[in-house]
């Protein structure tokens, strides 16, 4: 079981694994190796999410989840299948938390005194620069 948030776990058997040959570092025998993985997770059809739960990830994540409900990751940063297949793991998990997470609505505050001065003096300075760069007045 991988746990995705304090309530919500998915099981491995729901994420399907696929291994094809990797661009990245590995020597001699890199283009023989399978080492890059392919995970894909189908969202549609996951038993493990709820109907919000899924509503979600697919507002969050839509351009990352193909026409057929699938959501599909590739990892090959490391040179062993293994360790690719833990790091496609890792970036599901992160991704499907931060979807999950909860909005935290935006509290709206105003700026302070100080940095509106700052802002016009710095208009101020910047207004100056510019009016020295002009040619003199009178030479044509």
């Amino acid at each position: 079981m991988i746990r995705i948030t304090p309530d919500l776990t998915i099981d491995e058997a729901e994420l399907s694994f696929h291994a094809t040959t990797s661009q990245g570092p590995g020597g001699q025998h890199v283009n023989r190796s399978r080492t890059r993985i392919v995970l894909r997770f189908d969202v549609g059809a996951s038993p493990s999410l709820s109907d919000s739960q899924r509503a979600r990830i697919r507002e969050k994540l839509g351009s990352r989840i193909q026409a057929d409900g699938v959501l599909q990751l590739s990892s090959q940063k490391h040179r062993s299948q293994w360790r690719n297949r833990e790091a496609a793991i890792a970036r599901l998990v992160t991704l499907l938390a931060e979807a999950l997470a909860p909005e935290v609505p935006r509290r709206a505050t105003r700026p302070t005194r100080a940095s509106k001065q700052r802002r016009l003096e710095e208009k101020r300075r910047q207004g100056s620069r510019k009016r020295e760069r002009r040619r003199p007045a009178g030479d044509d």
